[in-house]
């Protein structure tokens, strides 16, 4: 039995959390484009972003914010512009946004996180968000999750929200996050956003371990298309509204909250995928038998990234060769008379022999899979045994289909 519970509410759930999306008129679409999330006291503030040598100014804004002091009150995200690819003046847009939203907070402007998302090289649209800042403010809202999670969103077709509650001592912890990302993802990390809020009391620095610890197992084992970017940050604060003892080191509380962290972390993720660009259904790669977990991890996103099996499953072809191949190449060493495959039930591969199968049966789990509206049905399980070690991972992607190509020769135009 998991040690939370499921509860709405997104980022507002947790205590002293309010947040608001608006349309600023940034987005040519005239969808909510500028959304805000604010702690009502500092909160702790940890931060992982995309390893991409090209990177957003907000990225380098951050980095540099969150080494300085790892504290803050808000975050900003604006959607249309990745102010991406926009030199010095990027950089600027980023100093006067920030600027803005701690005019309009009574708050000091390094206290103000930011994110953006959209098309690289096109800077912000500042005269609109700077008009935006003071209605974004004014509409901030203990019940404003929804709003804010469909504020940054781009090519994605539905929010991803979610929230938990745990039990630290004998006080309720809760946590809640929203996230976008459709296209360009692929782990280190990819075009994804995800914001994280927590009314629990945390040392800094354990905070950041926690979070890297979840974004390896959550965030950078999701691939849609092989593509990382520029903009890509997961964001976590906790503001101790909770009033729970504070956790300054690793002990049994400790690992409670990290464990809904990650929790957190996977729902949204995997949220992520399945709303991938053109995407019928989820898949769901797991390797046993490996020399180590992050080995296992590996030889799984490689085979959830491979454009062959994500292919052949669109095509509802249960060709488990792609499958051993992508396995082959992933740079983890592994005997291939080891090896097994499994597609859903179906055992394709038994210690390197080839098994006969009924490939119509398993084609029509494919089938299947990609025609359910239930999101456990939705999802393609493969299961992949390396040997007799104890590393186990799992990462997860989606389908290749026509359409992933149509949205993305068509994105800018």
């Amino acid at each position: 039995m998991a040690a939370w519970q499921v509860i709405s509410g997104g980022v507002t759930a947790p205590k002293g959390y309010r947040a608001s999306g608006i349309v600023a008129g940034m987005k040519p679409s005239g969808l909510p484009d500028l959304a805000l999330i604010v702690s009502d006291v500092e909160a702790i503030a940890a931060g992982v972003f995309t390893t991409s040598y090209v990177r957003a100014a907000c990225v380098d804004y951050c980095r540099q914010r969150l080494e300085a002091k790892a504290a803050a009150r808000a975050i900003l995200c604006n959607s249309g512009q990745a102010n991406a690819g926009t030199g010095s003046q990027g950089w600027d847009d980023a100093i006067a946004s920030a600027q803005a939203v701690a005019q309009a907070l009574g708050c000091e402007a390094d206290a103000v996180l930011l994110a953006s998302t959209g098309v690289i090289g096109q800077r912000i649209k500042m005269e609109q968000l700077q008009a935006g800042v003071p209605k974004v403010v004014a509409q901030l809202s203990e019940t404003g999750s929804d709003q804010a999670a469909s504020a940054i969103m781009t090519t994605d077709l539905v929010p991803k929200v979610c929230a938990l509650e745990t039990q630290v001592g004998d006080r309720p912890v809760r946590m809640g996050g929203i996230a976008k990302g459709s296209g360009m993802i692929h782990p280190n990390m990819a075009t994804m956003l995800s914001f994280i809020t927590c009314d629990a009391t945390v040392s800094p620095h354990i905070w950041q371990e926690m979070l890297g610890r979840a974004v390896d197992k959550s965030f950078n084992q999701i691939t849609v298309d092989g593509d990382t970017s520029t903009n890509d940050c997961v964001i976590a604060l906790a503001n101790g509204q909770s009033r729970t003892p504070a956790i300054t080191a690793m002990n049994a509380e400790a690992e409670t909250l990290e464990a809904m962290l990650t929790e957190v972390c996977m729902i949204l993720a995997k949220a992520i995928v399945r709303d991938g660009e053109g995407a019928t259904c989820l898949v769901e790669v797991t390797v046993s038998g490996a020399s180590s977990d992050e080995a296992a991890r590996k030889i799984a996103r490689t085979i959830a990234g491979s454009s062959l099996v994500k292919s052949a499953i669109f095509g509802r072809d249960p060709n488990w060769g792609r499958i051993a191949a992508a396995a082959g190449r992933a740079g983890v060493p592994f005997s291939q008379d080891d090896l097994r495959i499994s597609l859903g039930d179906t055992l394709l591969l038994d210690y390197g022999q080839p098994l006969p199968f009924d490939r119509a049966a398993a084609s029509a789990y494919l089938t299947a899979a990609a025609e359910s509206s239930d999101p456990d049905a939705n999802t393609v399980q493969i299961n992949v045994g390396v040997g007799s070690g104890t590393g186990h991972g799992v990462a997860w992607g989606c389908d290749l289909s026509y359409d992933y190509v149509k949205i993305n020769a068509e994105y800018t135009t």
